[in-house]
């Protein structure tokens, strides 16, 4: 099982880009130390620093003709990567 998720793609996000700085999803038993060698290694960068946050998930409900359906969204943990100065990584190069 793969360490990156996905890359986030969201306005604060890439607006963090600019400043040398990109999110993931990583997986949730991921540390640090796995996701900055996952990066150097798929994206061919140095990386400077690691930043992760979990998220819990959260209960949903919604009221439909029949019954209530309830549920939870999945937990996941986002990881903020700085890269070195000067670096970049390109995420629409394989499109």
């Amino acid at each position: 099982m793969s360490v990156l998720k996905r890359p986030i793609i969201t306005e604060k996000v890439s607006s963090q880009n600019e400043s040398g700085k990109y999110g993931f999803v990583v997986d949730i038993n991921a540390n640090k130390v796995e996701i900055k060698k996952a990066v150097e290694k798929m994206y061919g960068v140095t990386v400077a620093d690691v930043n992760t946050m979990k998220y819990a998930g959260k209960s949903k409900t919604r009221y439909t003709k029949s019954r209530v359906i309830s549920g939870k969204t999945s937990a996941y943990k986002k990881a903020i990567v700085t890269v070195a100065d000067g670096e970049v990584i390109d995420f629409y190069s394989g499109i």
